[in-house]
């Protein structure tokens, strides 16, 4: 089964994209890989098991995990869908407003 697995790696120069880049021309079932220093990512593809990709470049002894961007946008979806509910809330504010105005009519009289 052909997949794609992205990394984050601690990657500071090209010594750590040498070793990345080492380990993963060693690692069986890897079709191609991109590494991108600036973003300090790494995208896999192959036919490969995600932990197995996880595991082979943690070896190269640099920070390692899978890239947080997949999980987080769903969760950031989640959150907004909450929001407009409190907007509603203020809608009920004028409401309290017509109570006021038997008092001026009071005052007024």
């Amino acid at each position: 089964m052909s997949q794609t697995v992205e990394l984050k790696v601690g990657m500071s120069c090209q010594g750590c994209v040498g070793a990345v880049k080492r380990v993963l021309g060693k690692m069986e079932g890897v079709e191609s890989f991109d590494i991108d220093i600036e973003k300090q990512k790494v995208t896999v593809k192959g036919n490969v098991e995600k932990e197995a990709v996880l595991q082979t470049v943690s070896k190269t002894g640099k920070k390692t995990e899978f890239w947080p961007e997949e999980a987080a946008e769903p969760e950031a979806k989640i959150t907004e869908a909450p929001a407009p509910v409190p907007e509603a809330k203020p809608t009920e504010a004028p409401a309290a407003e017509p109570e006021s105005k038997p008092t001026e009519a009071v005052v007024t009289a």
